[in-house]
């Protein structure tokens, strides 16, 4: 009898090591969970019994909240997913703003039970340009945006927390809220704590591509961003990275930052095409 309890109790370790980790996902802007079923079933699909929470909530126009009051709700939600998942933790995927805001909310959680962070092509480093300008205020553009983003009303908006204008630098650092302090580039005094939370993940994955044709520019999605004549200054060469300032230096030093490039995919295929999530998002889902 006693022999025969042991192979059970093997099997059961057996079993809970092999186990893929729950996994959190967080909505883009403008759309909500619905959005991210067709990612939430092939994970599913191709890592049977793995528990997906689908984030509910701020879909469609709520989507456009400021995005502290954004993170800071979401943070309720993913407290709530850790007290469950206590011992193994969970992985989350964060597709477009929700890659960013996720983010953020990590920052803000010291005790976060993700271990794996997937950025999922999000404007990690802000946003600046026309076209994804236009799919939520088609009157504005670019180049005057800021009038609007950078004042104490437009601020109001998560857009506006990171529209990040290269040529209005100053008005940036001035005005926006958020972007500047998740980033670090300014300090406060919750800004060794934005670092840390970070370092302590086993991962982080940035995914993104020079078709996306939203995010702008699409190196935004590894934290790489223009300068003030348009060149994008590679991530290596940021300050954000050479200055360590939220830990992307020590994760890469450590064989825990994973940088992914793919090539045509739009930015609405990510979470869709099922050969872009088995190749780029499922074998960092364990």
């Amino acid at each position: 009898m006693f022999p025969a309890l042991g192979v059970i109790v093997l099997i059961l370790k057996t079993s809970l090591i092999m186990a893929y980790r729950p996994v959190f996902i967080y909505h883009g802007i403008l759309t909500g969970a619905d959005s991210m079923n067709h990612l939430v079933g092939r994970i599913q699909e191709m890592h049977p019994d793995t528990v997906v929470y689908n984030f509910q909530r701020f879909g469609g126009w709520s989507s456009l909240e400021n995005a502290w009051h954004q993170v800071l709700e979401a943070q309720t939600n993913l407290k709530v997913i850790c007290d469950l998942h206590p011992e193994e933790g969970i992985n989350m995927i964060g597709y477009s703003q929700g890659g960013l805001l996720g983010r953020a909310v990590l920052q803000t959680y010291p005790d976060h039970c993700v271990k794996t962070f997937i950025s999922l092509s999000s404007p990690q480093a802000g946003q600046f340009g026309d076209d994804f300008l236009h799919l939520i205020f088609p009157s504005l553009v670019a180049k005057t945006a800021y009038q609007l983003f950078y004042t104490y009303v437009g601020q109001h908006t998560s857009v506006a927390n990171y529209w990040n204008d290269p040529h209005h630098q100053d008005l940036f650092e001035e005005f926006s809220i958020f972007l500047p302090y998740v980033n670090n580039r300014i300090l406060s005094v919750n800004s060794t704590q934005f670092r840390d939370t970070l370092v302590r993940l086993d991962r982080l994955v940035l995914i993104g591509g020079p078709d996306d044709g939203v995010i702008t520019p699409w190196e935004s999605s590894h934290f790489s961003f223009y300068n003030q004549t348009y060149a994008v200054v590679p991530l290596h060469e940021s300050e954000i990275y050479t200055e360590d300032l939220i830990g992307l230096k020590t994760l890469e030093e450590s064989g825990r930052l994973h940088i992914i490039v793919r090539e045509n995919v739009h930015h609405y295929q990510w979470h869709r095409k099922n050969d872009v999530i088995d190749s780029v998002i499922l074998p960092y889902l364990d």
